[in-house]
């Protein structure tokens, strides 16, 4: 694996090792005797406007925009009509802007390069520029600086040229802010804006009192309080899924020792829900055990990264010494190679002997053997810098190309061993968990050492393709920061990729272990698919009474897996990041009060326990079931059509009769307490769901979401690009395209797991309709979602965003629960030329038309609400 993985690579490592240039390149420095020919620009007309917008934005945002009318005159000034690319534009542009300041030192963000137009008596320069306030260091913005500093902020007008002529006209719109003019120089002002005529640069002072809403997050920014908020988030997760883990194993326990004494016969074996094989007891322990120790160890390494190894305070040395060995402890401790639950279908003999002693050692072999070499490529870097130049820090300021290949094949290697961490650990939970399809532990059982390859070529990859989005933004970057010098400095560049090469694999593996917390999410599922794993044909088996749903194990795992990927998106979207803890717990309460509220009133639960095992306990019984809710649906039908004057050869009495029927049939199954009137044999078969076992409602109802969300995913990442601090931070961060591509991952996540969980608790969640369900469980998502919203209202923040993703997951979930209901009658398909005349037939035409103005009015809810994002 590290081999194959490698050796390609090595083109890769070369090119990133030379895009700097040669080292024994000359930079052609700026001629620091030419003269811009400042005293020509005293006949400049000068116009400035600086935008603070402030009011419903989580980041304040600066926007400068500056036009200058050169005359004619000035040396320089026919060269502002040149190509944007020639060294004599670049050189004017320099000195009409910038002065003799060194352009590296701004970092603002330009939407388009200035506008230039030219006259007979002059050239005019329309420049527009912008930052965003996230921290207290002073921004540079065109002409104005911006100091940020504690609850008090003050803006200047410091133009590196231009300071000695009076400026034509300059405004401030401070976005409702309370200020106070220093200079006291203004021509006029209200309560907004601040206008000076014919003024100089240096009589424009102001200090500015933003509200605490501005001043405290830039004052947090990065702070400890920030850090604890997400150490809280992992301690919070680490926490729920030990939990989660150990009460399922005492309900595992206790569900085995009932069993033990009352051992099935008769009827009851064919209610059978739940087959354990011999095994199955010690793999619920390893899995039980594997839960835990994740929760320990990703804890443990969390805190670690954010709390006892910051960033810039410890060399490039030893945080490679740190980092990857503890990748290599983290694969070791994941030991991929332990046996798993067989994912054998129900009915199939089970391809579970005790497993070779051979096989195991081999598998084990072959991870340890790659993942050894690779790390020892990085500590072979580590010890021998002095082969590629490098110091014992490994923290040069400038370096060789074959430096930076060192630095970035360090890099690659502590990057890819935190990648492989996460595989081995989503591995050995989806394979104790019997999550994996046969096919690929048949193959990782034959031939471990080339899955193994497989992989580490895939990893090696995703690596190298992470080290290229971090060149290609450091290289936008350098552009954008040095676009006014004529000619780029090779070793300054240089300086530039030796400090990201320095860091790179550090900032990366902080990213990669954030999202890390998606192995708890696969460990909750794990555990899930585990005790609800399909019947198999031989082994000893546990019996169980009928049970409607899943159990309060089940449920615990189920409504954690709904908070992980699908509630604290409001956490996200309110920016309230050191919430996350207190957050998760939200959506856990949320999410049971719905239940408790609900689950009294759900169509089965009123029918009673006794029902559901005479009528619904086997696949024959819920065949009669489908079969009774069709004669339901004739029978109105041909009422409907009775009454009006359509129907043929039946009469009202018999039709009457067939309905009296079909509601005996409902009374005798109940335990002598007649059920509600209002309750149908076409509820209960569109509550029991499409299919026999909860678990399979749930698989059928995860897809469905994943397609249904795809749309919801393009609009949300469409809006998040859209957005101009968004698209900066996509394009202006090392980590900003991994990240999107993870939203993009996780976006597709957050609609299959709420799709699962709507259909877990398909049968517990009350209405007649299945839309009411989906209508619940975003109530769900609400309720915290509302402190979220209380908490953007404070804030004065926007909270479009989250009432967008909230209509979203409502639109899918009731997209999801129709096909569902469609899924339920899906043998009556060959019946009907349409989807939709099925659906016209299952829910009546009043039922249908209702349920189209309720989907409607949702789409037209997101289109407005995305409408006014955009605008």
């Amino acid at each position: 694996m590290a081999m194959t993985g490698w050796r390609w690579l090595l083109s890769l490592l070369v090119l990133v090792a030379c895009v700097g240039g040669c080292d024994k390149a000359q930079a052609r420095q700026r001629d620091t005797s030419t003269e811009c020919s400042s005293d020509s620009l005293k006949g400049s007309t000068v116009n400035a406007t600086l935008r603070l917008q402030q009011h419903k934005r989580s980041v304040p945002w600066i926007t400068s925009d500056m036009t200058v009318q050169v005359p004619r005159k000035w040396p320089l000034a026919k060269h502002l009509t040149f190509s944007e690319e020639s060294p004599q534009y670049r050189r004017a542009m320099r000195c009409l802007l910038l002065g003799d300041e060194a352009p590296a030192t701004r970092n603002e963000w330009r939407p388009h390069d200035p506008v230039v137009t030219a006259t007979d008596s002059s050239v005019e320069v329309h420049y527009v520029a912008w930052g965003w306030i996230t921290t207290e260091n002073p921004i540079l913005v065109g002409p104005w600086e911006i100091i940020p500093t504690g609850r008090t902020w003050m803006i200047y007008l410091w133009p590196p040229t231009l300071q000695t002529i009076r400026w034509k006209q300059i405004e401030a719109d401070l976005g409702g802010l309370n200020f106070n003019d220093l200079a006291e120089r203004a021509s006029s002002s209200n309560e907004n804006h601040l206008v000076w005529t014919n003024k100089l640069p240096e009589e424009v002072q102001i200090e500015v009192d933003p509200p605490w809403q501005r001043w405290l997050p830039v004052k947090l920014n990065r702070s400890i309080w920030t850090t604890a908020g997400i150490a809280s988030w992992w301690v919070c997760a680490s926490i729920l899924i030990a939990v989660a883990a150990l009460r399922t194993r005492r309900a595992d326990a206790a569900a085995a020792r009932e069993a033990a004494r009352q051992p099935p016969d008769g009827e009851a074996a064919q209610r059978s829900t739940v087959d354990v094989p011999d095994t199955d007891a010690r793999r619920d322990v390893s899995l039980t055990r594997t839960a835990l120790e994740w929760a320990g160890l990703s804890v443990g390494v969390a805190l670690a990264l954010l709390l006892f190894v910051p960033e810039g305070r410890v060399s490039p040395r030893s945080y490679a010494l740190l980092c990857i060995p503890a990748g290599l402890g983290l694969v070791l401790a994941a030991r991929p190679w332990v046996l798993g639950a067989s994912p054998a279908a129900p009915g199939a003999v089970p391809d579970e002997p005790v497993r070779s002693q051979g096989i195991q050692r081999r598998q084990a072999l072959a991870v340890v053997t790659n993942t050894c070499a690779v790390a020892g490529i990085g500590l072979l870097v580590i010890l021998a810098h002095d082969v590629f130049g490098l110091p014992e820090h490994l923290g040069p300021k400038t370096t060789t190309a074959f430096g930076r290949t060192g630095l970035a094949l360090l890099g690659l290697v502590t990057v890819w061993l935190w990648l492989a961490a996460m595989v081995a650990w989503a591995w050995r939970f989806a394979r104790e968990g019997g999550l994996l399809r046969e096919r690929w532990t048949r193959q990782w059982n034959r031939v471990p050492a080339q899955c193994v390859a497989i992989v580490g070529c895939l990893l090696a990859a995703v690596a190298a393709a992470l080290l290229a989005c971090a060149w290609w933004v450091n290289k936008r970057r350098w552009v954008r920061v040095n676009w006014l010098v004529e000619q780029h400095d090779p070793s300054a560049y240089n300086v530039s990729l030796s400090s990201l090469l320095e860091y790179f694999f550090y900032t990366d593996l902080r990213w990669l272990f954030a999202y890390s917390w998606v192995l708890t999410g696969v460990a909750l599922l794990a555990l899930l698919r585990f005790r609800n794993r399909p019947p198999r044909a031989h082994g000893r088996r546990r019996y169980e009474r009928f049970s409607l749903g899943p159990s309060k194990p089940d449920i615990l795992l189920t409504v954690s897996l709904f908070a992980f990927f699908v509630g604290i998106r409001g956490a996200k979207f309110a920016g309230a990041s050191a919430l996350y803890g207190v957050w998760l717990g939200l959506d856990i309460l949320a999410m049971y009060v719905v239940l408790a509220l609900g689950r009294r009133w759900s169509v089965l639960s009123r029918l009673g326990e006794r029902f559901c095992a005479v009528r619904l306990g086997t696949e024959r019984h819920q065949s009669a079931l489908l079969k009774k809710a069709h004669e339901y649906r004739n029978a109105n039908h041909q009422m409907h059509l009775l009454d009006k004057g359509h129907a043929d050869g039946v009469t009202c009495e018999q039709l009457e009769e067939k309905l009296r029927q079909l509601r005996q049939w409902l009374v005798t199954a109940c335990e002598g307490t007649d059920p509600p009137e209002h309750i149908s044999v076409l509820d209960i078969a569109l509550a029991w769901g499409p299919e026999g076992r909860w678990w399979s409602n749930a698989v059928r109802a995860a897809r469905l979401a994943f397609w249904f969300g795809t749309p919801a995913t393009a609009l949300l990442l469409y809006y998040q690009a859209h957005d101009p601090y968004g698209r900066e931070q996509i394009l202006g961060s090392a980590i900003g395209l991994p990240e999107f591509v993870a939203d993009l991952i996780l976006y597709q996540m957050t609609w299959a797991v709420a799709g699962f969980t709507l259909g877990t608790l398909w049968r517990l969640l009350p209405g007649r309709r299945s839309q009411a369900r989906a209508w619940l469980l975003t109530a769900a998502y609400g309720f915290p979602a509302v402190l979220a919203a209380a908490l953007i209202h404070i804030m004065d923040t926007d909270p479009r965003q989250l009432l967008l993703y909230a209509a979203l997951l409502l639109v899918v979930l009731t997209l999801t629960s129709i096909w569902m209901d469609m899924a339920t009658f899906r043998e009556e398909r060959q019946y009907w030329p349409s989807r939709v005349a099925l659906l016209l037939s299952v829910y009546q035409l009043r039922g249908l038309s209702g349920q189209i103005t309720w989907l409607l009015a949702q789409v037209g809810a997101v289109v407005t609400i995305y409408a006014s994002l955009t605008h």
